[in-house]
C-alpha cells in the first residue's frame, strides 16, 4: 500500500467519524462531555501515530477553517481560542502520546487502555491550562470545571475505545485493509 491513496481515504474517513461523534454531547455548565474524546481514542488505537495523528489534525484544521464539525456542528477559529480549544489542541497531543506508546508497547487490548487513558489525561491536562487561561480561573476552578467531571466518563470512554479498537483494528488487519502503522 506504499503508493495507494487507501491510507489517507482511511484518514479522511477516521476524521469524519471524529466529527459525527463530536455531536455526541452531554452539557454540562463550562464543558460539554462529547464523543469527540471517545473518537480520537478509537481512531489512534486502530490507526496508530501516523495516520491517527493525521486524522486528528485533519479534523482540527476542518474546524479551524469553519467546517461544522466540532461540538453542535460548530466550526471556526474562535473554537480554538475558546474555552474548549485547549481540549480540541489536546488531541492532537492525545494523539501522539498515544501513538508513541503503541509505536513502542504494541497493540493490545492492555495497551489500548493504557494508552487511552493516557490519551485522556493529556487531553483534561491541556484542557485544563487553557480553560484556566482563557477563562482568568485558579487552578481549582479549573480543575472542578474541567477536569474532575470528565474522570469517570474518561475513563468509560478509554475502556470503550481500547475493546472497540483493537477489534476493529485486528479485523481490519486481517483483512489486509490496514496501513503499516509508522
Amino acid at each position: 500500500m506504499k503508493n495507494s491513496v487507501y491510507p489517507y481515504i482511511l484518514t479522511a474517513f477516521c476524521a469524519a467519524i471524529i466529527a459525527a461523534l463530536a455531536q455526541v454531547s452531554i452539557p454540562l455548565p463550562l464543558i460539554p462531555i462529547t464523543g469527540q474524546t471517545l473518537a480520537v481514542g478509537l481512531v489512534v488505537t486502530i490507526l496508530g501515530i501516523k495516520f491517527g495523528t493525521y486524522s486528528v489534525l485533519l479534523y482540527v484544521l476542518l474546524g479551524a477553517i469553519g467546517l461544522p464539525v466540532f461540538q453542535g456542528f460548530s466550526g471556526g477559529a474562535v473554537h480554538l481560542v475558546g474555552p474548549t480549544g485547549g481540549y480540541i489542541v489536546g488531541f492532537i497531543a492525545c494523539s501522539l502520546v498515544m501513538g508513541l506508546y503503541f509505536k513502542f508497547a504494541g497493540v493490545s487490548f492492555t495497551h489500548a487502555v493504557i494508552a487511552n487513558m493516557l490519551g485522556m489525561f493529556v487531553t483534561l491536562l491541556f484542557g485544563a491550562v487553557w480553560l484556566k487561561v482563557s477563562n482568568d480561573l485558579s487552578w481549582t476552578a479549573a480543575w472542578v470545571g474541567g477536569v474532575a467531571p470528565f474522570l469517570v466518563v474518561g475513563v468509560v470512554k478509554g475502556l470503550i475505545a481500547a475493546w472497540v479498537g483493537v477489534i476493529v483494528r485486528d479485523r481490519l488487519m486481517r483483512a489486509k485493509l490496514l496501513p503499516t502503522l509508522a
